[in-house]
């Protein structure tokens, strides 16, 4: 139950990530739906390639598939007010499509009992991996690559499932909430992780 439900909420939040953002950049109606399947579903579609299960297994989620439809459409008749207010919300459907797929993620690769290494890369492909589709399709630089702490939230939900720190259904809803909110935390107060800037031709 516990890993159907977070599948359903991150379709619902990537699915709308992706149609917003494709929205914003001008694309058309054919446009805003292919960026917010390939938001929805790429992060799973990298994941199963990874871990040794069929990309054809994607195809079986038919409900899904009408959920992530239904919430695309939703979005493109959003009255345009409503639209105004994506820069405040995009990022929060980010957040919670992060938490619940990186732990759905995480569930996957301990169901097919894999080490613990690749619990968290499949919990960081799948929270990640639409992300990072939608932003190269829109013409942006990847978020998870380059803003406020995003993937550390990822791994960190690999490590707690791999462990099997979290292993009830309360416990997993537990570390979805802290895992939301360390995400929104991060872009509110514009966390990051250290970087080091690297330019040709400098000056001596």
């Amino acid at each position: 139950m516990t890993w159907e439900v977070l599948s359903i909420i991150g379709t619902i939040a990537f699915a709308v990530s992706g149609a917003f953002i494709a929205m914003e950049e001008e694309y058309d109606i054919l446009g805003v739906y292919i960026l917010g399947i390939v938001t929805a579903f790429g992060g799973g579609a990298i994941r199963n390639l990874l871990i040794g299960v069929p990309v054809s297994a994607l195809w079986e989620q038919g409900m899904l598939f009408q959920i992530a439809m239904l919430s695309i459409t939703a979005v493109f008749l959003f009255p345009n007010d409503l639209l105004k207010h994506w820069k405040k919300w995009g990022n929060f459907f980010d957040a919670i499509g992060l938490s619940a797929f990186a732990i759905q993620g995480a569930l996957y690769a301990t169901e097919m009992h894999h080490p613990l290494s690749a619990v968290i890369v499949a919990a960081v492909l799948t929270g990640s991996g639409g992300g990072i589709i939608r932003d190269l399709l829109a013409g942006r630089k990847p978020i998870v690559l380059r803003s406020e702490i995003y993937a550390v939230w990822a791994i960190l939900c690999g490590v707690a499932v791999g462990l099997k720190m979290t292993d009830s259904p309360l416990e997993l809803y537990g570390l979805f909430l802290i895992t939301t909110l360390l995400r929104v935390l991060s872009y509110t107060y514009k966390w990051k992780l250290p970087n080091r800037p690297f330019r040709m031709n400098q000056p001596l």
